[in-house]
């Protein structure tokens, strides 16, 4: 079975450190971390290249045999400066990144597909990819929007990071990936929920603390996973306001490498 990661959203109050060894304990081989808020004041664990906390953080990782999958997250509002995110990429770069995760902010197409494309630029020079992740309350809302504005930029270390929840609560079915050229789905966060979606009032916080382990819910996991590339990047983002964060890291791991085992063989 491929190495499972864990998104830092599943347990945003353990520091990064915290969160490697937790997440070594329960069994995951990677993990995403928060280097950068969602919004000003919001919570993140910010480092700096070349410092002695880096340097502190790379030997608790190599000592727990854990990977950094992905660092986040970047807002692309109207006004971003694509520069000021280098500290954040170099950062990324020495702890082994993969990806940069981003949120589309700005409802001019042509401008968000000009900082994107400037992103991934900068981001190349650190060997980072860059995720551009779609959420229902964001100007990037569904999985057509993202692909436009990430074929638009044409960049090869570029991606759509396909989020399950955000999939479906946007109106998207499985088949909606068909049109989507596979070099673009690099990545993919697993989780469960309800078929039937909150109202609007509860879209955000099921997103943040209401989410379900996978096989807990009724989503086509399944049929996901099948429509994806066979070696797309594996994560498991499951807040929940019912576990305290190295619980549910145990049961995050637990409960989907056992589901993980009961899909059949091609689509895990």
């Amino acid at each position: 079975m491929r190495g499972l990661g864990v998104a830092h959203l599943t347990a945003l109050d353990l520091a990064p450190a915290v969160l490697v060894r937790e997440a070594s304990r329960a069994g995951f081989s990677a993990v995403g971390l928060r280097l950068h808020p969602v919004m000003p004041g919001a919570l993140a664990y910010p480092v700096t290249a070349g410092s002695l906390a880096l340097r502190e953080l790379k030997a608790v990782m190599a000592g727990e045999g854990v990977r950094v999958a992905d660092i986040e997250f970047v807002s692309l509002t109207p006004e971003v400066v694509v520069a000021d995110y280098e500290p954040l990429l170099a950062a990324g770069a020495e702890l082994g990144a993969v990806s940069l995760t981003v949120s589309g902010d700005d409802a001019d197409v042509a401008r968000l597909t000009g900082h994107f494309a400037a992103l991934c630029e900068l981001a190349g020079g650190y060997g980072v990819r860059v995720d551009l992740e779609f959420m229902r309350w964001r100007p990037v809302a569904n999985v057509h929007q993202a692909y436009t504005v990430v074929a638009g930029a044409g960049q090869d270390n570029s991606s759509v990071l396909v989020d399950a929840l955000h999939l479906f609560r946007a109106g998207a079915a499985v088949a909606d990936l068909a049109g989507i050229d596979p070099r673009y789905l690099r990545a993919v966060q697993l989780c469960d929920a309800p078929l039937q979606a909150p109202p609007d009032s509860g879209i955000i916080q099921e997103a943040r603390e209401g989410r379900q382990l996978p096989g807990h819910g009724q989503l086509p996991l399944a049929q996901l996973l099948a429509a994806l590339p066979h070696d797309v990047s594996l994560s498991v983002e499951v807040p929940s306001a019912h576990l305290q964060g190295a619980e549910r890291l145990t049961a995050a791991a637990r409960v989907t490498q056992a589901w993980l085992s009961g899909v059949p063989a091609g689509q895990a």
